[in-house]
């Protein structure tokens, strides 16, 4: 199968799933709502798994690659990623379940972060694969994971300000496809960004360290009850344990 074939595709499965929790949102709000809050600590666990042990290890196996330098562009696509959610993507969020401080931001503002945070994702989903196909799929595994709480959250907005269900359908599966238009444009600037693979996998992890470290489990260790932590723990650790086991198997 052609390599961008792999990554339109790779890019549309992961749409794909995470669209799955938003329409069992529109279907069962109520289940969806009370099990959100696994989705997001097992998707946090498979983040911090394909950054340490996936991406990481990838960007230190190319040449030219030097500790030092790709440590601090670690510590940059942190800093790179809190600064575009806090400007341009500061109305994007995760799951709040029916806590209404968290439904202050317009629906269309949702969608705009949500549409950006999805070309992003997009671009990140074609860099792993132009270094390896198997990191793609493990990275397209962590994507998945991690965008099927985001759209139960982006549902759950434009329900409560009174949306139609077709319209918030079709308005996400459109969002979606910004993943597939940042793949194929990262695929089409692959010569020129293929010296700076090293550089950008490790703005990869550190994107994806910061998604699970400062959105995913602050939000699960505020809604779990004390008497819920094994299970919280074992979640996160089914996380990693499931992207180690695919990253191996795919080896």
């Amino acid at each position: 199968m052609p390599l961008l074939l792999k990554i339109l595709l790779a890019s549309f499965l992961s749409g794909v799933v995470s669209l799955l929790g938003g329409i069992a949102l529109l279907g069962r709000a109520e289940w969806v709502r009370k099990f959100s809050i696994h989705f997001v600590t097992f998707a946090a666990g498979a983040l911090l798994a394909a950054a340490f042990l996936d991406l990481l290890p990838e960007a230190f196996a190319l040449p030219d690659a030097s500790a030092e330098t790709l440590f601090g562009y670690v510590l940059g696509g942190m800093l790179l990623f809190f600064l575009l959610e806090r400007t341009i993507l500061k109305f994007h969020a995760h799951h709040h379940g029916d806590d209404p401080e968290h439904h202050h931001a317009s629906p269309i503002l949702v969608q705009v972060a949500d549409t950006a945070h999805n070309f992003i994702d997009g671009i990140v989903l074609a860099v792993a694969f132009l270094v390896d196909p198997a990191l793609g799929i493990v990275t397209t595994a962590a994507v998945g994971a991690h965008e099927l709480p985001q759209e139960i959250g982006d549902f759950s907005v434009m329900l409560h300000h009174g949306y139609r269900r077709r319209t918030i359908l079709g308005v996400n599966v459109l969002s979606s496809l910004a993943s597939l238009l940042g793949a194929f444009l990262a695929y089409l600037s692959r010569s020129f960004i293929e010296p700076y693979l090293p550089v950008l996998l490790a703005l990869a992890a550190g994107h994806f360290i910061y998604i699970a470290a400062v959105d995913l489990i602050p939000e699960v260790s505020a809604k779990t009850r004390p008497d819920r932590i094994s299970h919280v723990i074992g979640l996160l650790l089914l996380g990693v344990l499931v992207v180690w086991i695919l990253g191996r198997f795919l080896e």
